[in-house]
């Protein structure tokens, strides 16, 4: 009887798992370059990001220390002064892919994506994100970009720089989802 229960609770969770893909070494990156300047950008890989593929539903978690930029001053200068990364350690976007179909991914295909973005003790909600998804042999992998505005999320940049470092932020961010 037990084992029987056993099997029935493993195929059972099983099977809400598959629904459910994901990765823990995401890659997400920004810029808020202004030409002429040097270049403010960085990327992590300290990313983790779930896809239901039954509702569309997407998450994803950042931590925000783990942001590299090409100049180690410019990075504390980011942690310290820009996110308050220890006050603020993590940033979150959760949203659905509009009309979000498993079925409907034979290669590649974009999809809209919706949610909300939370950075730096804000929230701002985010429409209409381009996102492509390519299905194959192992996963998923689905990338995408927008654009935010520093002031949205109360990040003030100071007049001594600011025509170093742009008010609009590019996102991209690139996934690839593996079955849970």
């Amino acid at each position: 009887m037990k084992r029987l229960l056993f099997i029935i609770a493993f195929i059972g969770l099983n099977s809400f798992c598959q629904s459910k893909y994901i990765t823990k070494t995401g890659a997400v990156g920004f810029e808020a370059s202004v030409p002429s300047f040097e270049e403010v950008s960085a990327n992590t890989n300290t990313v983790t990001s779930i896809l239901n593929i039954e509702s569309g539903e997407f998450a994803t978690l950042i931590l925000v220390k783990g942001f590299r930029f090409k100049n180690a001053l410019m990075e504390e200068h980011f942690n310290e002064n820009y996110a308050e990364s220890d006050k603020y350690p993590k940033a979150t976007f959760k949203g659905i892919i509009e009309d979000f179909s498993y079925d409907n991914i034979s290669s590649q295909r974009e999809f809209q994506l919706n949610g909300e973005l939370y950075f730096h003790g804000k929230t701002k909600k985010l429409k209409n994100i381009k996102v492509t998804l390519i299905k194959n042999s192992e996963g998923i992998k689905l990338s995408g970009n927008f654009t935010v505005k520093s002031s949205d999320f109360d990040i003030v940049i100071p007049k001594i720089v600011s025509n170093k470092v742009s008010e609009m932020v590019n996102i991209s961010f690139n996934f690839n989802l593996l079955p849970m």
